[in-house]
This record gives C-alpha cells, structure tokens and sequence, in this order.
C-alpha cells in the first residue's frame, strides 16, 4: 500500500484505486479510462469562493427589487421585478407559475449561496453530518441553476405579444444576471473533497 495513499473511485468508470499525495499544479488519472479522479488543492481556493459567494449575496437583494424588464404598451410604461412579478403571478392565480418563479429565482439562489458559505466555514457546531446534508443540498440545487435565465427568457417570450409591446432590460437584470454568474463560478471553484480533509 502507498503510503498516504487515499482510495478514490473513479467519477466515469466507477474503478477504486490508490491516489497519493498530488502535487501542486498536477492531476491524479484513472488507470482505466484516463479521467481526472484527483486534483491538487489550491490553497487559495477557499478564499476564492468565499468572496464570489459573498458578492453574489450583496448583489441579491439588488437583483429582486430592481426592475428587470421595462414594458412600455400603448403608450403606458410600468416595471416589473422578480419578487413582485412572482406575486403577481400568486395574486393572479397563476400559483403553479409563481412557485416555480418564487422558489427557482428567488429561495434557490439564496440557499445555494449560504450553504456554499457555511461549508467553506470552519464552525465547531457544523458538524460531519451536517456538512454531508448541506453539501448534498447544494449538489441538488445545482441542477436548477440555469432555470433562471430560461424563466428570464421564458417571461420576456410571454409578453411580448407583438410591436405595439415594447420590453427592455432593467437594471436589476444586470444584477440579476451578475448573481448567476458569479454563483456559477463559485461552485466551479469549490471543491467539495477540502471539506472532508480538513475536518479528518
């Protein structure tokens, strides 16, 4: 056995295999199928995350109260955010549309944040499980991480009806969009494997 060897599983191939120590700068392959089954950890990628994380979370509250989209119909201007435009659609009741627009562009990127926060925290009181839970949650919401800009677009198609219906961006789609994007990169670089070694 190597010596500090950990075991790993390959993400593609499923082949368990001993990986060393991996150097800085370098890659650890699967013998089997030549996918990357280890990476050497960037000191600096905790402070990294935390502050993509942290600007998206400044940048939130910008994102729900600004106007996102500017319709201007028959000569009639009014705009439209993403927490009254979710509702709207409640108060319309348009419910299955306005909890999906509440809980995709308004809870979803709020959770995922924090959780991706509290994992990169070294808190006594945020045990084991409670990492596993939190890691699992954010995992999930990923999934659901390009449903925003499809619901942005989505309700751009809906109402413009025609050329008498003029829309434009507001400015809350630029942080709208700068939310999105910065939560994105965060979760790309955080990697979930320091978590697990640093609390070994």
């Amino acid at each position: 056995m190597m010596p500090h060897a950990a075991a790993r599983a390959c993400p593609c191939c499923g082949l368990e295999q001993l990986v060393p120590p991996i150097p800085r700068g370098s890659k650890a392959l699967c013998r089997r199928c030549r996918s990357v089954v280890g990476r050497a950890h960037d000191p600096k990628a905790r402070s990294r995350v935390i502050a993509l994380a942290s600007a998206a979370l400044v940048l939130y509250p910008a994102a729900m109260v600004l106007p996102v989209l500017q319709i201007e119909r028959l000569g009639h201007r009014s705009e439209a955010t993403i927490w009254s435009g979710a509702l709207e659609l409640l108060r319309e009741g348009s419910v299955a549309v306005g909890v999906i627009v509440l809980v995709c562009s308004i809870i979803i990127p709020a959770v995922k944040l924090i959780g991706i926060l509290l994992l990169c925290t070294r808190l006594e009181w945020f045990e084991r499980h409670h990492r596993a839970a939190t890691y699992h949650l954010v995992e999930w919401l990923g999934r659901w991480g390009m449903v925003d800009v499809l619901l942005v677009a989505v309700l751009v198609a809906a109402v413009k009806l025609g050329s008498w219906v003029q829309v434009s961006p507001g400015p809350g789609a630029a942080a709208f969009a700068a939310v999105v994007v910065l939560s994105m990169f965060a979760s790309a670089v955080f990697d979930p494997a320091q978590i697990w070694e640093d609390h070994a």
